[in-house]
């Protein structure tokens, strides 16, 4: 049975990647998916999904082959891996799912430079053990994608009115009864400034200062519970 400090290193991992040093809030990184593709929720979900998958076996990859790659060529060879991965998930959304892959276009490829996946392999994956580096790089793209998400509900439903929009293009046919108009669909309501990429800058500003206000009411909780107990004395 596993003891509460062998899970420590797992929480921790876990609690780095979908808060702590979440990529797109914290690090800021791959913000050209999460500017460019976050107009709906289904876009930024489904390309967020994508990078996780890459990202988890990249690291998993990386952490399997890192004795065995020389320390003078390993930024090309985690390049390669990540090439490789990215093709596979862009050829089977290509094949399996065209409609989403026409939406998302060039940002498929584009995950393989995404600052993200790079940064995770040489930072982490080359350094630890193929379970770690795979939750690590599962946990950073959850982190990622859970941003991609939020971003698109707040700028599809003050854009358009309405969430999921788009759900066909993952689930088929079934998809079209997903879609929530929260603003009636004849209404013609459009607000473009929250579909252009300025509406993605001023959605992320807000996730950033949200966040922000979360962690330092935390530490202040934090800071109250360790000054109770001395003014009690």
């Amino acid at each position: 049975m596993e003891s509460a400090a062998d899970s420590k290193p797992w929480r921790a991992i876990i609690h780095n990647g979908l808060w702590k040093q979440n990529a797109g809030v914290v690090q800021l990184l791959g913000l050209c998916p999460v500017l460019a593709v976050s107009s709906s929720v289904v876009n930024g979900v489904s390309l967020g999904l994508a990078t996780t998958l890459v990202t988890a076996l990249a690291g998993a990859a990386v952490s399997g082959l890192r004795h065995y790659i020389p320390n003078e060529i390993r930024n090309p060879v985690f390049i390669l891996l990540i090439a490789a991965l990215v093709t596979c998930v862009d050829l089977a959304i290509n094949a399996w799912l065209h409609g989403l892959y026409l939406v998302l276009g060039i940002f498929i490829p584009l995950i393989t430079t995404n600052c993200i996946v790079m940064a995770r392999a040489e930072a982490y994956a080359s350094r630890n053990t193929v379970p770690e580096a795979a939750l690590d790089g599962l946990m950073m793209g959850l982190g990622l994608t859970a941003v991609l998400g939020v971003l698109g509900a707040m700028r599809e439903l003050i854009g358009r009115g309405t969430l999921f929009s788009g759900a066909e293009l993952v689930l088929g046919d079934i998809g079209h009864a997903l879609t929530l108009h929260i603003v009636p669909a004849d209404a013609g309501y459009q607000f473009l400034l929250a579909l252009l990429p300025p509406g993605a800058f001023f959605g992320l500003a807000l996730l950033i200062a949200g966040k922000n206000y979360l962690d330092a009411r935390a530490r202040t909780k934090v800071q109250q519970a360790i000054l109770s107990p001395a003014t009690t004395l």
